[in-house]
């Protein structure tokens, strides 16, 4: 029986690491890792430590392969992406998107981003206000 771990927020830091690991895809090394890495200037010990911390919490799986670590991300992107809305939702906004919204637009939408927010409320209220 496997343990589920509930999903926590990461600190950026582990983020990025998330965010290259999701980019690799699945059975990355951590040598192709810190070369995702680079522009962040972490050491190699920094990388090896969030990448046990990933693991720790349950966001990481690492498969033994010869020499080398393989780790393969165990939350998917988008069901992080998911959580972390409705963690800043919940935290910030009174759980309500609207005002989200009215925050977002407050710190400035382009006319495109208006128009892809109202494509995507029609797509999700099943109507199309053309």
């Amino acid at each position: 029986m496997k343990l589920v771990i509930p999903m926590k927020r990461l600190p950026d830091s582990e983020l990025e690491v998330m965010k290259a690991l999701w980019a690799s895809g699945p059975d990355t090394t951590r040598s192709q890792l810190e070369k995702a890495l680079s522009p962040f200037g972490l050491a190699s010990n920094t990388v090896n430590t969030y990448l046990t911390r990933l693991q720790e919490k349950g966001f990481v799986s690492v498969k033994r392969d010869g020499k080398l670590n393989r780790y393969t991300p165990l939350v998917s992107q988008e069901d992080y992406r998911a959580f972390d809305s409705q963690s800043i939702l919940s935290k910030l906004y009174d759980g309500s998107p609207t005002k989200f919204v009215a925050a977002l637009a407050k710190g400035g939408m382009t006319k495109d981003d208006v128009a892809e927010l109202r494509s995507l409320l029609d797509e999700l209220s099943g109507g199309n206000h053309g």
